[in-house]
């Protein structure tokens, strides 16, 4: 059974970039009801049981078709909420230092680069989605952008590689504060990125 991560932070720690009432809203209501309704889908395959969600995502083409859009939806949901909510941080903000520091030096010329990159993708986000920094099999970094709740596991997905940042740009991860000004919400993530959360994720995905 999939569980939703553990938050290391209270829902008003994220203030002013991300406000209370949002957090509470987003991962007590929105990622609550993905987790249940992957759960929900999962119990109705049992040949999934057991397998990360890492795995049923890269393999959606195994599952039977008439259960394939509930599990990409709500495994997407799920997988995609659990990253953007654990690379976050009240301590987050500054810049990536150590073998990060030099691969995003190396891919990207500069962490404003990166940054730029990065905001540039989910601003331009038609509609819901995420923008994302991934690790490509070659170790290189490359930034992308998915609709819906797809992720670089995913064919649809731009940017293909293992996911160490995602940005969620739903209306419901920043409306209440935001309005329709994504911008601004997309600067303020910036400030609670956690790029040592990052960072192992990084080290992890290069081995």
């Amino acid at each position: 059974m999939f569980e939703q991560i553990k938050l290391k932070y209270a829902f008003d720690a994220l203030e002013p970039h991300i406000d209370t009432l949002t957090m509470e809203t987003h991962y007590g209501k929105h990622h609550a009801t993905y987790t249940k309704n992957l759960n929900d889908a999962i119990e109705k395959l049992p040949e999934l049981k057991g397998k990360s969600i890492e795995e049923i995502l890269k393999n959606l083409d195994a599952i039977p078709e008439a259960s394939r859009t509930a599990i990409q939806n709500n495994g997407g949901g799920y997988y995609n909420h659990n990253l953007y909510f654990e690379i976050l941080s009240p301590n987050g903000g500054g810049e990536p230092t150590g073998k990060l520091a030099e691969q995003i030096k190396a891919d990207f010329g500069s962490v404003d680069k990166l940054k730029e990159e990065i905001s540039a993708k989910a601003a331009g986000r038609f509609g819901s989605g995420w923008a994302w920094l991934v690790v490509k099999e070659d170790g290189h970094l490359s930034v992308g952008s998915s609709p819906n709740q797809d992720n670089p596991f995913m064919c649809k997905c731009d940017g293909k590689g293992q996911p160490i940042l995602a940005l969620d740009v739903w209306e419901h991860a920043y409306y209440l504060k935001y309005k329709n000004v994504r911008a601004d919400y997309i600067k303020a993530f910036f400030n609670v990125v956690d790029w040592n959360e990052v960072a192992k994720k990084y080290e992890e995905a290069i081995g």
